[in-house]
């Protein structure tokens, strides 16, 4: 499906089993975009507001975010990801997020696509974890640690096998019992090498792995230490609130981004108002891959990366998916989307 085939007025629809299909084992084609749109953001080829949280008082575990994003360079595009918080969904049988992607063309502004969004965050997110992982090990390890038993894990460990094909073992830990049995019967169909264990503490993982991952769905601090940790380890603090700021300031901490990580009570945000101040951060992953990252200081010390999640890369993952759609002739084109001109229709 090339541009020719759609009008002015017309607009690409992609659902969730064509979104499924279209990143079906494109793993490291969505690291290598995510790298890029980390490099494009750290030359300021990108406009990045900060997140807009609609929460419900009465509700207020429940969310729904906006995201908006501009990304230049080689993409050159523009988006709004919508995508809703709802935890108590998982109890009905349904997923907690659900989220829509809106693509626009940055010469005319219009609308180009829309496509479901819940499948491109979470691989977005795993993507950018395991680029991470890769940047921030100093060697691959053959164990990895999994706190947090649900989706975004299980997308982790999916990038993971990706860029760290030497990991051998899997060890898990979910507070709830089922959520770890399920995670590892579906962990040992689909990657039955990966040997995946369940671990009946969460500092047996921390003391057994030296490349962990937290998803969880904390709402606040939880780990109040991590000496027990391998020298060196690298912790994927993709949840943001599992670690104490006392536990970040002792850390190397590397983010997305400091201005849209410092706020909304993440970890990171409560170390800096401990603190006074950002300078436990180190640098972001962007710095990492442009060169301009300080040495750490220490290589003995924890590395945790903890990223926001920030909406260039959904617009980078979502504008991948528009190239793939159109190069398989994949998705439904709704014809006259768009109005007639005001123009031509008061002639």
């Amino acid at each position: 499906m090339d541009d020719s085939y759609m009008g002015d007025r017309d607009i690409l629809i992609l659902c969730g089993a064509d979104i499924l299909e279209l990143l079906t084992s494109q793993e490291a084609a969505m690291v290598d975009v995510i790298a890029k749109a980390y490099c494009a953001h750290g030359k300021r080829q990108s406009s990045l507001p900060h997140s807009t949280f609609l929460t419900f008082p009465d509700h207020p575990a429940n969310r729904i975010i906006a995201l908006t994003a501009y990304l230049g360079g080689e993409f050159n595009t523009a988006g709004v990801k919508w995508i809703a918080s709802f935890p108590e969904n998982t109890r009905g049988g349904m997923d907690r997020a659900s989220a829509v992607l809106i693509l626009n063309s940055t010469e005319s502004g219009r609308p180009k696509a829309i496509m479901e969004s819940s499948i491109i965050s979470a691989r977005r997110t795993a993507a950018s974890a395991a680029l991470a992982a890769r940047l921030l090990m100093r060697e691959t390890p053959p164990v990895a640690g999994l706190i947090g038993c649900g989706l975004i894990n299980f997308e982790i460990l999916r990038f993971l096998r990706a860029v760290c094909p030497e990991i051998r073992q899997v060890l898990l830990f979910d507070l709830n019992p089922q959520a770890a049995e399920g995670f590892r019967d579906r962990c040992a169909a689909e990657y039955p090498e990966l040997r995946p264990r369940i671990m009946d503490e969460r500092d047996e993982v921390l003391r057994n792995a030296s490349l962990i991952s937290f998803a969880t769905t904390a709402g606040k601090p939880h780990v109040r230490s991590l000496e027990m940790c391998v020298p060196g380890a690298v912790v994927l603090h993709v949840s943001l609130r599992d670690l104490s700021p006392e536990v970040i300031l002792a850390c190397d901490n590397v983010v997305d981004d400091p201005d849209h990580v410092c706020k909304a009570q993440t970890s990171i945000h409560l170390a800096e108002q401990q603190a006074g101040n950002r300078q436990f951060i180190r640098c972001n992953l962007a710095d990492i891959l442009n060169g301009t990252a300080r040495p750490r200081k220490d290589t003995s010390s924890i590395v945790v990366f903890s990223p926001f999640g920030i909406g260039i890369l959904d617009i980078a993952v979502g504008e991948l998916v528009l190239q793939l759609a159109r190069q398989k002739g994949q998705g439904q084109v709704l014809r006259s989307f768009l109005p007639e001109p005001w123009r031509k229709t008061h002639v």
